[in-house]
């Protein structure tokens, strides 16, 4: 299918026809990564922010906060 490039405030938008974003497995407002490629545009679905493995992966000396203490435990609480 052959689309426009259209103007959207300081940016462009084109629009994607239905079946292909189903085909790339993308629903409308779902939040995509844009990029350029070798001359072309390229869309994909970022990872998944619930992959405890992307997770983990961050967690740097940095970013790792100090231990909080809650307290003396109050019920049948194991450490």
């Amino acid at each position: 299918m052959r689309t426009v490039v259209r103007r959207r405030g300081n940016g462009a938008s084109i629009r994607i026809p239905s079946r292909v974003l189903k085909a790339a497995g993308i629903e409308i407002g779902d939040a995509v990564d844009v990029r350029e490629e070798r001359g072309r545009i390229v869309v994909d679905l970022p990872p998944a922010c619930g992959d405890i493995a992307h997770l983990v992966a961050k967690i740097t000396p940095d970013n790792l906060h100090d231990p909080v203490d809650f307290g003396p435990s109050i019920g049948r609480e194991q450490l």
